[in-house]
């Protein structure tokens, strides 16, 4: 049976030869998988995204790469919600234990997410608690459920008579999943364990804040230390998780009074957010951070920073504003 050419091809082969080599050409580059990549527009992330939720009051914020969206804690509420790009806010984990839902940390790989709770009358729906100015605690949720796994009393294990005041504030999580929870009112800083066992991992006089904040900040460093701020003096602490009693103040010039979240952008940069100076410094070091020297700055006006996070290649800062504000941000830095 002879071959029978479609009309489109019998069409195609009555054109003249430089007509079919012209149209064979156009044809390559419609071709799937022949578009230049040039055509592409390059996907920015925004400058930043504004919530209009009033009572809020977020002090928490990690950015969830998996699922495109941020965690914020709350304050006033206790809960924790999540903020899209489109600035949709969805409340993602609550319960009656959470009083005020503080820092966070995100475990991505083994699913969790872990809140500091504490209580020091920011919530307006529980008042003169027994609770108050006593409660730290660490939460952990399941990241696909958003059930709370765990609650781990943290405050219980100081000592009364030496430590009475208590402000669970920041937690860092090693490469073990044991996570290091800071005490903002007691010099302490807590360890809990994979299988929720917590006890305290370092407590030390140096580590008060006085009649202010002490410890607030705090992440881990994949060489086996963890980098602690002092909000009241801005000391900032390098701590072996293999010897905490070992630990050495990190030599600065640059002061960073007022340290809130902190955020190691890689080995060498630490980002430190001093939200009573209203800026974010940006510190490096080339000694294993023996010592620190700024390098930029990012300046966010009265506005209450709090804490930040990496997105990519770029860090957002926490904008709450006030107790009362009708909204909260989340900007990018630019330094």
């Amino acid at each position: 049976m002879a071959n029978r050419l479609s009309p489109a091809a019998a069409g195609f082969a009555s054109l003249p030869r430089f007509a079919r080599l012209t149209a064979a050409a156009g044809l390559l580059v419609l071709l799937p998988g022949c578009s230049k990549d040039d055509d592409t527009p390059a996907v920015t992330n925004p400058a930043q995204i504004s919530v209009r939720q009033a009572g809020i009051y977020p002090e928490g914020i990690q950015w969830d790469e998996a699922n495109k969206r941020f965690y914020v804690s709350s304050r006033a509420k206790g809960t924790v919600g999540t903020v899209r790009d489109d600035s949709t806010y969805t409340e993602f984990g609550k319960d009656s234990k959470l009083i005020s839902t503080i820092g966070l940390n995100l475990d991505a790989s083994r699913s969790r997410l872990l809140a500091a709770v504490s209580d020091n009358g920011f919530n307006p729906s529980v008042v003169n608690a027994p609770t108050k100015g006593k409660l730290a605690a660490l939460a952990i949720f399941n990241t696909s459920t958003g059930a709370l796994s765990s609650f781990v009393d943290l405050g219980g294990l100081a000592d009364p008579g030496r430590n009475p005041n208590h402000f669970a504030n920041d937690i860092a999580v090693d490469k073990d999943g044991n996570a290091y929870i800071t005490d903002s009112m007691s010099p302490i800083i807590y360890k809990v364990d994979l299988q929720g066992k917590a006890t305290v991992f370092l407590e030390n006089s140096q580590l008060s804040g006085g009649s202010g904040f002490g410890l607030n900040g705090i992440v881990y460093h994949p060489d086996g230390y963890l980098l602690t701020a002092k909000t009241s003096d801005g000391t900032l602490y390098k701590v072996p998780v293999g010897n905490p009693l070992g630990f050495t103040t990190v030599a600065k010039t640059q002061s960073l009074v007022g340290a809130d979240g902190l955020l190691l952008f890689d080995n060498n940069t630490l980002l430190v957010v001093a939200g009573s100076q209203g800026t974010v410094f940006r510190m490096a070091s080339t000694d294993a951070w023996a010592s620190t020297t700024a390098t930029g700055s990012f300046a966010t006006g009265a506005v209450s920073p709090t804490t930040i996070t990496k997105r990519g290649s770029d860090a957002y800062v926490l904008y709450p504003y006030s107790a009362t504000a009708p909204r909260f941000r989340i900007v990018k830095a630019a330094f």
